[in-house]
């Protein structure tokens, strides 16, 4: 998949330039930001990956992480100039799921960032077409769901854990699995998940 959307977050803006156009020709969609709290603002677009640096004007790096985590466990790679150790450990600690330190080669970002969006998302399941599931319209690559019967095409309300187990499913489609297994592990979840369900057993 290349259609990812990864938001930058770097002050110094040579190198974000640098670092944008990189990102940009692995095919992915990339929007630079330089200043915390105007990245802030953009965590609801919920892009698939997050490259932060710590020092920044605003909010900065940990308070944006916190923020991210809070609303989605979206990834983040962390990048930084300072004593490399404390702002690993504390990256770590905060959710970070990886770190570079300054100085470092572009192709080392791309590297780290190509491996990361295919552990978190997966390549075969995220590759896939849309899916059809009774008036629901399915997108792996934009992680969202359409209800094609309510007005407007109104997007499905459906928490990061949520749409993963139902792109988990649709993947599972076809294949053995118990009425018994499927209530106990997805007991009390949304309507879709359960129509998402009704189709595999």
């Amino acid at each position: 998949m290349s259609d990812y959307l990864v938001y930058l977050v770097e002050d110094e803006e040579n190198l974000s330039e640098v670092l944008k156009a990189y990102l940009e020709k692995e095919g992915w969609n990339v929007k630079a930001f330089h200043d915390g709290d105007v990245a802030r603002e953009a965590i609801v677009d919920k892009p698939h990956l997050w490259i932060l640096d710590i020092m920044l004007p605003g909010t900065d790096g940990y308070q944006l992480l916190k923020a991210i985590k809070e609303d989605a466990d979206t990834p983040v790679i962390f990048i930084s100039a300072r004593d490399q150790d404390l702002d690993r450990v504390l990256g770590l600690e905060m959710g970070s799921d990886d770190y570079l330190a300054k100085p470092f080669l572009p192709q080392e970002l791309i590297i780290r960032a190509k491996k990361l969006l295919n552990r978190v998302y997966g390549v075969s399941t995220q590759e896939q077409k849309k899916i059809e599931l009774n008036q629901y319209t399915i997108d792996p690559i934009g992680r969202k769901v359409v209800d094609e019967e309510a007005t407007g095409e109104t997007l499905v309300d459906l928490t990061t854990k949520e749409m993963d187990l139902i792109l988990l499913l649709t993947g599972e489609i076809g294949k053995a699995f118990s009425r018994e297994k499927s209530s106990n592990m997805f007991g009390g979840r949304t309507t879709l998940v359960q129509s998402v369900l009704l189709m595999m057993l």
